[in-house]
This record gives C-alpha cells, sequence and structure tokens, in this order.
C-alpha cells in the first residue's frame, strides 16, 4: 500500500502515535509522516504508507500554514500550554500595539529555538537537558515567516494569528518574540496547522473517516510534475541496475520529474542533458 493520508491530527497525541494509528487502520506497518506537529498542535500531518515514507526529504522543505493562540502577560519554561508558569503579571498588549510589530517580523530571519525542543546540543536532545537543568546554549536557525496577521482578540489576554513559515519555524518562538518587542511576556497557547505543503485542512481525514479511499497515490500526488515515459523492459532493467538511465534523443535538462513506466511512477528525480537521474526510487 503506496500513498499518502492527510490526518486531521487531534490535540494530545504525538505525531508518531497518529501514524501507528493510521497504518493499523489501513493495515500498513510501514508509515511515516511528513512534518511533525507536537502532542499539543492539532491539524494536518500527512501520513506516509509503504513506499511514499520515502518522500520525507522531499516535503521537509515545505511552507507550512498555522492558526495560532497567544496568551500575553504570562510566561511558560515551554513556551507553550503544556510547560510550567515561570512568569506572569505581565503587560497584555492592545490589538493595535501587536499590530504595530507584526510587520517587522515578516521575511528572512535568524529564530532561536526553544530549550524545550528535539534541537541536539552535543548528541543530546534539548529538552532533555532542560528538564535535567543544565545550562546549555542553542544557535539561531535561519527561518522565514511569509505572513503573519493578529486575526481576533479570544478574550481579555488572548489573541489569534495566522502564520505561513518555512519548515523548521518555531511558532512558539514567535509568541516569545512578538512578546518581547512589546516588553512583555507570552506563550502558545494552542495550534491549528491548516496548510503542509500542498496539503490544506478542508482535505484531510479524522481517524474514523479514514479509509482506502482516502489515500493519495503517486499519480495524484505528482500529477503536475513533468513526466518521463519508458516503453520497454529492457530500459527498465538498465534502470533498476543503475541509478542512471539515458534516454535518446532527449538533450533536456529539467530540475523535477517522475519516471513512467505502464503508467506506474517508478521514480523521481531530474533529467540533466538526456540523462535521468533518479532520487527517490519507488521500484
Amino acid at each position: 500500500m503506496n500513498g499518502i493520508v492527510v490526518l486531521n491530527k487531534p490535540a494530545g497525541i504525538s505525531s508518531n502515535t497518529a501514524c501507528r494509528k493510521v497504518g493499523k487502520i489501513l493495515g500498513e506497518k510501514k508509515v511515516g509522516h511528513l512534518g511533525t506537529l507536537d502532542p499539543m498542535a492539532e491539524g494536518v500531518l500527512p501520513v506516509s504508507l509503504g513506499k511514499c515514507t520515502k518522500l520525507f526529504d522531499y516535503y521537509l522543505n515545505k511552507n507550512k500554514t498555522y492558526i495560532a493562540e497567544f496568551t500575553f502577560g504570562i510566561e511558560t519554561d515551554t513556551l507553550d500550554a503544556e510547560g510550567i508558569i515561570i512568569s506572569s503579571g505581565g503587560q497584555i498588549p492592545t490589538l493595535e500595539e501587536i499590530n504595530t510589530v507584526l510587520n517587522k517580523m515578516i521575511g528572512e530571519q535568524y529564530q532561536l529555538p526553544p530549550k524545550y525542543s528535539a534541537k541536539k546540543v552535543n548528541g543530546k536532545r534539548a529538552y532533555d537537558l532542560a528538564r535535567a537543568n543544565v545550562d546549555f546554549n542553542l544557535e539561531p536557525k535561519l527561518i522565514h515567516i511569509y505572513d503573519l496577521q493578529c486575526l481576533s482578540k479570544v478574550n481579555h489576554n488572548t489573541f489569534q494569528f495566522k502564520i505561513e513559515c518555512s519548515s523548521g519555524t518555531y511558532i512558539r518562538s514567535i509568541a516569545r518574540d512578538i512578546a518581547s518587542k512589546l516588553n512583555t511576556h507570552a506563550y502558545m497557547s494552542k495550534l491549528t496547522r491548516i496548510k503542509c505543503g500542498e496539503f490544506l485542512i478542508e482535505n484531510s481525514f479524522k481517524f474514523e473517516e479514514i479509509n482506502e479511499k482516502s489515500i493519495i497515490n503517486l499519480n495524484t500526488i505528482f500529477k503536475n510534475t513533468k513526466q518521463i515515459v519508458i516503453d520497454n523492459e529492457k530500459l527498465l532493467s538498465t534502470f533498476i541496475n543503475s541509478s542512471r538511465l539515458k534516454l535518446d534523443n532527449c538533450n533536456s535538462t529539467i530540475e523535477d520529474c517522475v519516471l513512467v513506466y505502464k503508467n506506474e511512477i517508478i521514480s523521481k528525480g531530474v533529467l540533466d542533458n538526456g540523462y535521468f537521474i533518479s532520487k527517490i526510487r519507488f521500484i
């Protein structure tokens, strides 16, 4: 069973647990995800099945869009609702004050990850070091915030935001950084991912809705990708035994394409001066 299921993950379970549950529903042991969601977060989690687990690197750098709630005046050690409050009584900004700093945060920038994160420090996870009260520093990471809007005021100290950003961006850190610019504190109190790459929440499925019809196959995944078609077993055999395939009468260069045999996608790769070079093999 090969393909992708777009899960609408509920809050309260890890991405790995969610993947295993999808696999159990569909009877597929080989499962993975295409972009982690923290346990407290909900929303779009693309779950890959079978040979499509090889697509992890392909989707690694896809942009994401979130709806988040940030609660101001309070700081937690994890920068989210699961942490321990370490500061309270901070100023609660107005919607107008928040909007004065948002434009300054759009664009490419270096972001400091939370100490309670999966980042590695000398081979150890940052969250393990933080829980053990070990003093350490994390290196800022280059990210890109494409859009950042404050949508509404939820209650007296909580506001809802829409964020479009590059992969690897920590939404918790955005809450911290907005608050810092306003000389106060904040933490992420709720998070919903509404888009992950091309996968949208309106096309996602809850666990109880998943069946074989929920699976997106390879042909659909790559429906807009240039196809290189081969039509004889000799070429297929040559490809199977090599990562390169010389194609006659084809001197083009294509940065993103798929190799097709008998209407089946067997590889994703590039075309370089008449050679198909495989990056991901599905055969």
